[in-house]
Formats: structure tokens, C-alpha cells, sequence
């Protein structure tokens, strides 16, 4: 038997208790993998009036999904959550469920994980010392920040930023040819092991507008991508670049590759967020684990208000639910 997916609720003042409900309550129109949520029930009782069941065990989740969302409970401080209003108490709580969602799934109880939007601003205030929730899961795993990657995935664009959650002044220091060769070495490994693609096409981003202009405009691309380039292809990687990165995210240019190498965080998700806003989905890939994440924050301004679209939610599901079953297959 299929294990379920493991979602952790994030924040429970934010919208993560109500994409998590509504993905279970869309099953039907939006086929769905059995999961179950990690976290305090009254976060989703405080914004949905639908059937819950709490669990004490993973292995509960799959014969009562049809009738009541399963919630494994993490909590018992007695601090109350109010939607809309972050608390170091949520904080705590997001923590607690993302620790116990990645234990559970690294044991093999669960078929993999799914994170609900965390607010890392909280996350700070009560000690979390990880740049997001991608370095926390790996480091639980025993895997180096550098060997893994965080791919944004919609149904017409993978995206993969080099550098991550650091300030834009700071990107090109950050940058060196080994680090976008390892990157996408993880990528390639990534798309043949969990999305079947046995030869991935790579597009290499440019740094500078126009991809430095032969130098004119910044040497970045002359002495590292173009360095980095050469050296994949030697390994026998199909990759081509640098791109100028305002002309390859159009249609046309979207059916020559696989995934996009980015070099910088928003230079990968405005993309991808433009294209998908309602279907993102924030990957790792590189950890023994499947992790996916809805590609949105924890929208405190609409929690509570029932205007939470689960569309990004659904379909971390449901990438996590395929790539789990070609990963044991393969």
C-alpha cells in the first residue's frame, strides 16, 4: 500500500490551514493523493467547517481520507491562533510540525512531504537559524546546502535559481562556476530520477542585461557561466547559454529546454510566478527525501477570509505524490 504525503500546516495564522483543507475538500474535481496535515487542528477548525479526524499514526490516514481530512496533532502549549495575526506561538507550532513532518518522512512513514508557507520573520523571532525551510530539511537529512536545489515547477517552466535567499548585492560574489556546475549536476540527477526525463535540456541565464554583451555590460557570464558551461558539456550535459534572461521565458523559448539555471532568486520565480501564480510549486531536489512546497507565502492579509486559492497546494500534492512513485520505481 501507497503511503500518504505528509503536509505540514506553516503558519497557522496564515493560509496554510485553509489550502490544506480546501485540497482535501477539492478531491473530488481536483484528483488528490491520500495525505494527512501535521499540525494543531484548531487552526483548520478555525477557518473550515468540514470533517476532521485526528490521527495518532500515519498509517490512520489512508481509511479515513475519504470522509474527514486527517490532522495529526502537534500542539497542547495552549496558546490561542487567530487567522491573520502571527504569533511566536505559531511560530512554534510551524516549527514543531515541520520537525515532525520531516522525522516521519525520513523513517519511510510517509511517501513524502509537503510544506505548507512559513513566515521566516517568526520563524527568527523563536531561534530558527535557516535561511528558509529548503536548508532546515536539508540539513535534517545530513545533505550540504550546495548539493541541493530548489526548482520551481508549473506546467510550462522549471526553474532553478543558483544563489537563493540572499541580498541581490551580494549575488555576485556568490557565484562561481563549481557552484553553477553543482547546481546543475543536482538538477540533471533530479529530473532523470523523480520526472523520467532520461537526457534534461539545461538553459543557462545570463548574469547582466543581454547576458553581459560580450563583456560590455559585466564579465560575470566570460569568466564564470561560459567557464561553467563548457565544463557541463564536457560531462556530456545537454546545456546551452548563457541566455540573456529577458528572451527566454516566452512561449517559443520555453519549448527548447527542460528547466532554466538561474542565477538569482527572483531572476527564477518572477517567471515562473507570472506564468503559474495558481499551480507554482517550490521543489528540492537532491535530499533522499520528495519534498514539494505550494510557490506562495503565508498571505496573512486574506487568512481567515475564505479567498485562499489551494490550486499551488493541490498541485504540490500532486507532483509529490508522482515523483514518490517513479523514485521507489526507479
Amino acid at each position: 500500500m501507497t503511503m500518504p504525503l505528509a503536509v505540514s500546516l506553516g503558519d497557522p495564522a496564515g493560509i496554510g490551514p485553509e489550502i490544506v483543507a480546501k485540497a482535501w475538500q477539492w478531491r473530488q474535481t481536483a484528483p488528490t493523493p491520500s495525505f494527512f496535515a501535521i499540525g494543531d487542528p484548531a487552526a483548520i477548525k478555525a477557518v473550515w467547517s468540514g470533517p476532521l479526524e485526528t490521527i495518532d499514526d500515519p498509517a490512520e490516514a489512508a481509511g479515513c481520507f475519504a470522509g474527514a481530512l486527517p490532522v495529526l496533532r502537534v500542539g497542547g502549549r495552549g496558546g490561542q491562533i487567530v487567522p491573520g495575526k502571527p504569533s511566536l506561538e505559531g511560530a512554534r507550532y510551524s516549527l514543531d510540525s515541520l520537525e515532525m513532518a520531516v522525522g516521519l518522512t525520513r523513517s519511510g512513514a510517509t511517501s513524502g512531504l509537503v510544506t505548507g508557507p512559513v513566515s521566516k520573520a517568526q520563524l527568527y523571532a523563536v531561534g530558527f537559524t535557516h535561511p528558509g525551510q529548503t536548508e532546515f530539511i536539508a540539513e535534517r537529512c545530513g545533505v550540504s546546502d550546495d548539493m541541493v536545489a530548489m526548482m520551481l515547477v508549473g506546467p510550462t517552466l522549471r526553474t532553478v535559481p543558483v544563489t537563493s535567499h540572499i541580498a541581490y548585492q551580494d549575488v555576485p560574489q556568490a557565484l562561481n562556476s563549481e557552484r553553477i556546475a553543482m547546481k546543475a549536476r543536482t538538477v540533471v540527477r533530479g529530473l532523470q530520477r523523480l520526472f523520467g526525463i532520461e537526457n534534461p535540456r539545461l538553459a543557462i541565464a545570463g548574469l547582466n542585461p543581454h547576458a553581459g554583451e560580450d563583456g560590455t555590460l559585466g564579465r560575470e557570464e566570460i569568466d564564470i557561466i561560459i567557464p561553467a558551461i563548457e565544463k557541463l558539456r564536457e560531462e556530456g550535459f545537454d546545456v546551452s547559454g548563457p541566455h540573456p534572461p529577458d528572451a527566454m521565458f516566452h512561449g517559443r523559448a520555453r519549448q527548447t529546454y527542460d528547466v532554466a539555471l538561474c542565477m538569482y532568486h527572483d531572476q527564477a520565480l518572477i517567471p515562473l510566478k507570472t506564468l503559474h501564480f495558481d499551480e507554482g510549486v517550490n521543489m528540492t531536489l537532491g535530499m533522499p527525501i520528495v519534498r514539494t512546497a505550494p510557490d506562495h507565502g503565508t498571505a496573512f492579509a486574506i487568512a481567515g477570509r475564505n479567498e485562499a486559492h489551494p490550486g499551488a497546494m493541490i498541485a504540490a500534492l500532486q507532483i509529490a505524490a508522482a515523483c514518490a512513485e517513479r523514485a521507489v520505481q526507479g
